[in-house]
């Protein structure tokens, strides 16, 4: 219904749309946040550059990439190299905080509020900075569980205690929950076949539970969370409801983006906020019902 033209990211100033927003979540029944990528990108978890020197620069010394996603699609040939790089991703992108209070000062912003939160992000960042996971639903994964590379079964499981000691087995250190290397002695690239994960029902190996293909587990608390995004929808569309959409992309539209402007349309006191440096827009169709602010998320957020 909506047209391929966009709308510009408004006339209005920047403090106008300071202000607006302010009083939009202010007098709202209910906030529904939708979080993308760029919003743990402006939490300081990137991929590349000096955060992946610091944890990965001996996977770039051996196998020649240069960022941790393209690490992951790696070809490892055995389990305890593909675990020894997972091990590091996992740990630093699930267990340690992020680098900037951005989650936080969202969390600040609406924890008076009604709130419900649907993300794709898989880093765990929400509960970490206080959100009640009974208000959260993560799309498309946790970098926290595992489950069947099969899969034959639909559980997942923590994986915590099991990252932990897979990196403390290649070297590393463990410092009020950040992962540091030693002053001395040579960190391993592999971790101990004892440490590989295994399925506890089949015996094949275990596997990240993100959603990349078929194999992706949805289990019970996946369809719990989903429930529970489905009733605060329909207890609060006929209210005063903002659709707060942080840092979302074209990877997968339709899991939030998309979904938010159809509501905003749709229903009566809907409105829609959208944050997301050089990406902040949304159809002509909704502009009187929009804020949209191409500028760092975690910088607007402060002033909010």
């Amino acid at each position: 219904m909506f047209l391929k033209r966009k709308m510009n990211d408004s006339t209005n100033s920047y403090s106008d749309k300071i202000l607006q927003i302010k009083e939009k979540i202010g007098e709202a029944d209910a906030v529904v946040i939708g979080a993308g990528a760029g919003f743990s990108t402006s939490a300081g978890f990137v991929y590349n550059g000096e955060r992946f020197e610091k944890y990965f620069s001996d996977f770039r010394k051996k196998y020649g990439f240069s960022d941790m996603y393209a690490g992951g699609f790696y070809p490892y040939k055995t389990l305890e190299k593909h675990w020894g790089y997972w091990c590091r991703y996992i740990y630093i992108n699930r267990y340690m905080n992020a680098p900037r209070p951005v989650y936080q000062n969202l969390y600040d912003l609406v924890k008076e509020k009604d709130y419900f939160v649907l993300t794709t992000n898989v880093d765990h960042c929400f509960q970490k900075a206080g959100f009640d996971k009974n208000r959260i639903f993560y799309t498309q994964g946790d970098y926290g569980l595992f489950q069947c590379s099969e899969p034959c079964h639909k559980e997942t499981y923590d994986n915590e205690d099991k990252i932990k000691k897979m990196v403390l087995s290649q070297g590393f250190q463990i410092k009020d929950g950040e992962l540091q290397k030693p002053e001395d002695g040579e960190i391993k690239l592999t971790v101990p076949a004892g440490l590989i994960p295994y399925c506890p029902r089949c015996g094949k190996p275990m596997s990240m539970n993100l959603r990349s293909d078929q194999t992706f587990v949805e289990d019970n608390g996946w369809h719990r969370a989903a429930e529970k995004y489905e009733k605060f929808i329909q207890d609060h569309k006929k209210q005063k409801i903002v659709f707060l959409e942080l840092g979302v992309g074209y990877n997968t539209p339709g899991i939030i983006k998309y979904p938010f402007w159809q509501m905003t349309s749709t229903f009566q006191h809907a409105f829609y906020v959208c944050l997301n440096q050089g990406e902040a827009y949304a159809p002509e169709e909704i502009r009187r019902k929009s804020v949209c602010m191409n500028e760092d998320i975690g910088v607007v957020l402060k002033e909010l």
